[in-house]
């Protein structure tokens, strides 16, 4: 087009530069799901058919991991439609991958609806540099926000939701027409089996209206399947908004990702609650921890009549090694015992732990008779084979008993300390079975 005065320029010779211009025209019939493209250039030659479904296209779009051309997860397929729809004028921004690039170009897509029908126009550009740089800083600004994996504004009464945002497809908030009753029916399919219940629980509409006055939030936490199919733990929050009526019922709905956070909790309190449990020297089960369960085995033969048995060994003339070698050496010969108790019985249904001193206390699940004779009897040879640091080598009496359906703890307890003391009166490096 020539240079002209602008008194002189005329719609059509605008209309001309931005055919001769534009990036991507493409008009769109939801109607069908289809699109046919009028023009493609630069990226859009590369990445767009002439034609094809509309699905298809928004895909390639903008329905993508906002920092890849990764697919989403096709759970979330249900919702492509409420994105793809357009009441009126639309402005945003999209990254769109080039064919065999991960690096994105960064595209100002502008939508025109054809008024009376079922048709719109997208008109598309890809932007220059300093745009790019200006996006690019917008999205740092915007880091904080994106923990936030999805928000939305809700209205209960009008059952409606709007300013959806997804900060993993985009950081733009788009106006999808989609009901809230046909949101969270939806969205619980997303979330761990657990968690359906209390999720539909806490978004139904009349307990939000009941439990949540103006100004005030609540939230729970659970697994909730993320855009590539993967469950990772989330927080689910609704903020009811202050307004000066009563009877309005609008909230900010957010999606907060603290997966991380929660694997870290989780990672710290097992390891308290190891702390709690095991003996800190030879990190087998504790004094409690071994006596809680003798405890679950009786309840266990008393209500199943499984077979369950217990074992009592104690290193024979310890406190000589003490007296000799000293404490040092004596817990390194405790931690080397202990590890020949959890090598010997690793594939067996079995719990081990330090009742006191050098005597430790084996619960036997499911087993009893000549298997637990042989257990014993392993156990007492590799002791007895074993040259401990320092020590030498050294020996251990056993007493073995099987639990009865009508014993207490007491009774279970006392038959094999009673067995244990046996065979040091026998000698030592020995087993009784009572």
């Amino acid at each position: 087009m020539s240079d002209k005065t602008l008194e002189n320029y005329t719609p059509e010779d605008i209309i001309e530069t931005i055919r001769d211009n534009v990036d991507a025209v493409i008009i769109i019939d939801y109607s069908i799901n289809q699109y046919r493209a009028l023009v493609r250039r630069n990226v859009f030659a590369e990445c767009i058919d002439e034609t094809g479904d509309y699905d298809d296209l928004m895909h390639k779009l903008w329905f993508h991991k906002s920092d890849s051309n990764e697919k989403i997860n096709s759970e979330y397929d249900v919702y492509i439609s409420y994105f793809g729809e357009y009441k009126g004028k639309n402005s945003r921004k999209i990254k769109v991958f080039p064919k065999g690039s991960d690096t994105p170009k960064i595209v100002q897509m502008t939508v025109y609806p054809i008024k009376g029908t079922t048709k719109c126009v997208f008109i598309m550009d890809e932007l220059d540099d300093d745009s790019v740089q200006d996006q690019m800083t917008y999205g740092k600004v915007n880091t904080i926000q994106n923990s936030f994996l999805f928000s939305m504004y809700v209205d209960l009464i009008l059952d409606t939701t709007s300013s959806i945002s997804v900060t993993e497809i985009s950081e733009e908030v788009v106006n999808a027409d989609i009901k809230y009753s046909d949101w969270r029916l939806m969205t619980v399919n997303m979330i761990w089996p657990e968690g359906k219940d209390q999720f539909l629980k806490t978004t139904d509409p009349e307990y939000l209206k009941e439990n949540l006055a103006p100004g005030h939030t609540i939230s729970f936490d659970c697994q909730m399947q993320n855009l590539e199919g993967q469950f990772i733990w989330v927080k689910l929050i609704f903020s009811r908004a202050e307004t000066n009526n009563n009877n309005d019922f609008r909230f900010v709905f957010m999606v907060q990702n603290i997966h991380e956070t929660y694997m870290e909790l989780t990672s710290t309190l097992k390891k308290y609650e190891e702390l709690a449990l095991n003996d800190p020297l030879t990190e087998l089960l504790n004094h409690g921890s071994i006596k809680s369960a003798i405890k679950s085995g009786i309840e266990n033969v008393h209500n199943t009549g499984n077979d369950v048995s217990i074992m009592m060994i104690d290193l024979d003339y310890f406190k000589e090694v003490n007296d000799t070698y000293g404490h040092s050496v004596g817990d390194d010969v405790l931690k080397s015992f202990a590890g020949i108790l959890k090598d010997t019985l690793s594939n067996t249904d079995c719990s081990i732990g330090r009742w006191g001193g050098e005597e430790f206390v084996i619960v036997c699940n499911n087993i009893c008779g000549r298997k637990l004779d042989m257990i014993a009897e392993d156990l007492r040879k590799k002791v007895e084979e074993t040259e401990f640091p320092k020590a030498g080598h050294l020996t251990c009496s056993v007493g073995v008993t099987q639990i009865k359906e009508s014993d207490t703890f007491d009774d279970a307890f006392n038959r094999m300390d009673k067995a244990m003391y046996q065979s040091k009166k026998n000698g030592r490096n020995c087993i009784t079975r009572l």
